[in-house]
């Protein structure tokens, strides 16, 4: 096992790659099911730490996975097995959910967990055993991690038996996400990695457009469960059909900027572009949450209120569009997202669902949609004149 070279030409993801995502699919399915249950019962705040936990372990399993990939991926027996022994450990995650979400029973959660960081250790060790140059920078990530995971061990363990206090439990769980945060900065350190940046690229697109079809399926499902319900009316075809279009704007806006090139020309920035993808993809995975509610009251009655449901779908979006230019404007040398466009946007999104009582949850949908799909547009028209001059 050897670096790859940083300049492989038509480097693009592998078949395993495309598998390892497919497991990803059940865990943020999961992951958004549950959440979307807590904004139905009117618990969101109660909900969202669950989610923003779990879906922390699903990212952060998922991102070192891809770095690594990029780096040292041999496609070779052991390399596949042991990737495939990650997959397993994301479904087991998978299978835990639930329990996380509706008790804070995370056992299953660490168990997948531990799977699929075991796996990344062996990988590392291995990559530091045959590859000379990289050997320290390896051996530091599999050093960080196991103590990484070791002290995630300690934290569930300490909950389970009573001797960590319910109101210690997040601040244990953020600084213990910060250890794991640290890790690369402290590896890389030795000696950087050789990842591809239009491959890393692809594969963070890839992992986007997994959040946008799940977003698509929990819309699809509430439809279908609405049906149910109720004859297909005025409101469920507003929202659904606006739905679809906010996410086609917001799948549209992604992909303006050259996140490839970027990153080529500024790899010193790839760990706010990288890490900052934390708040994108929990926002696509949150607005599938609150789309299926949305769609859902159309046919039963729910315990969230129309302000509620409105926001579960506004606050999603408007994160998504302002992380998008916070993340992407610092690897650009032109930027293509305007925070003049992108600010005044996100805060009309925002003000809407004021309006929620009086005018109802269609007509706010539809106008959130109508906001995302003319700050794309703007996005787009700046971008041709600039091209221009």
């Amino acid at each position: 096992m050897t670096a790859r070279a940083i300049d492989e030409t038509h480097r693009a993801s592998s078949q395993l790659e495309l598998l390892f995502d497919l497991t990803f699919v059940v865990a943020v399915a999961a992951v958004t099911s549950r959440f979307a249950h807590h904004i139905a019962d009117g618990h969101v705040l109660s909900g969202l730490v669950p989610f923003l936990q779990v879906f922390f372990a699903v990212w952060w399993a998922w991102m070192n996975f891809t770095w690594f990939a990029s780096s040292y991926d041999t496609d070779d027996i052991p390399y596949r097995l042991l990737t495939m022994v990650q997959m397993a450990g994301v479904l087991v995650l998978a299978a835990g959910v639930p329990a996380a979400a509706d008790r804070s029973d995370y056992r299953a959660v660490a168990i997948g967990y531990l799977v699929m960081r075991a796996a990344l250790v062996a990988q590392w060790l291995r990559a530091g055993a045959e590859d000379p140059a990289g050997r320290r920078t390896a051996l530091r990530y599999a050093f960080g991690i196991t103590v990484a995971q070791a002290g995630w061990i300690l934290w569930l363990a300490a909950a389970e038996a009573g001797a960590l206090p319910s109101p210690a439990r997040i601040p244990c769980f953020a600084a213990l996400a910060a250890l794991e945060l640290a890790v690369p900065r402290w590896a890389e350190r030795a000696d950087p990695t050789t990842w591809h940046p239009h491959h890393i690229a692809e594969r963070y697109g890839l992992f986007t457009i997994i959040l946008f079809g799940e977003s698509v399926l929990a819309a699809s499902d509430a439809v279908a469960g609405a049906l149910e319900g109720t004859e297909v009316g005025r409101r469920l075809l507003i929202i659904a059909g606006s739905g679809l279009v906010l996410l086609f704007a917001l799948w549209w806006l992604y992909f303006l900027a050259p996140a490839g090139e970027g990153l080529n020309d500024r790899r010193h920035r790839s760990y706010r572009w990288g890490y900052g993808h934390y708040g994108i993809f929990a926002s696509l995975a949150a607005l599938g949450a609150g789309l299926e509610v949305a769609v859902a009251q159309t046919g039963h009655d729910l315990e969230a209120s129309p302000l509620v449901i409105c926001y579960a779908v506004a606050v999603p979006a408007a994160l998504f569009v302002t992380l998008l230019w916070t993340v992407h404007t610092p690897i650009l040398a032109v930027p293509v997202l305007r925070p003049a466009v992108v600010l005044p946007g996100a805060a009309a999104v925002l003000l809407l669902p004021l309006a929620a009582t009086r005018v109802g949850v269609a007509t706010i949908t539809a106008a959130i949609a109508a906001v995302c799909v003319t700050i794309t547009a703007l996005t787009i028209a700046l971008g041709k004149d600039a091209a221009r001059r």
